[in-house]
């Protein structure tokens, strides 16, 4: 069969992201939209790669400034506060908020001007 190409790597990515998605509790539409954001940013798909084999946040790829790991945090002060904790308990699902990060990034990537002023708004009345 001529034309065709199989790319397990990218098979194998797609499964182990999805799978994630689901102990994350993610519905698989959401995953998908995931999914091809990444397939349209390669820095970030890369990052997703790094983060699937390693279980950790590679952080060589920045927007503007901002890495996975401060969107991560950003993620993780919002969830903070609207459960009003302060801190984040054993009920916070790190995966989810690992996997929204990366949406947040390429949400960022699309309309920077917003999300540059979301991300230096202060999220909470503690914050001086």
């Amino acid at each position: 069969m001529q034309g065709i190409l199989y790319d397990a790597r990218r098979i194998k990515a797609y499964e182990s992201l999805h799978k994630l998605g689901r102990y994350a509790g993610q519905e698989k539409e959401w995953m998908e939209g995931l999914w091809a954001e990444l397939l349209a940013q390669p820095e970030l798909y890369m990052e997703m790669v790094y983060y699937l084999e390693n279980h950790a946040l590679q952080d060589r790829f920045k927007f503007r400034g901002y890495s996975l790991t401060d969107l991560y945090v950003w993620q993780m002060d919002r969830y903070n506060l609207a459960r009003d904790s302060g801190k984040n308990t054993a009920e916070c699902n790190k995966e989810a908020l690992v996997l929204r990060a990366f949406y947040t990034m390429a949400d960022f990537m699309r309309s920077p001007e917003e999300y540059a002023r979301r991300l230096g708004e202060s999220p909470g009345m503690d914050r001086g």
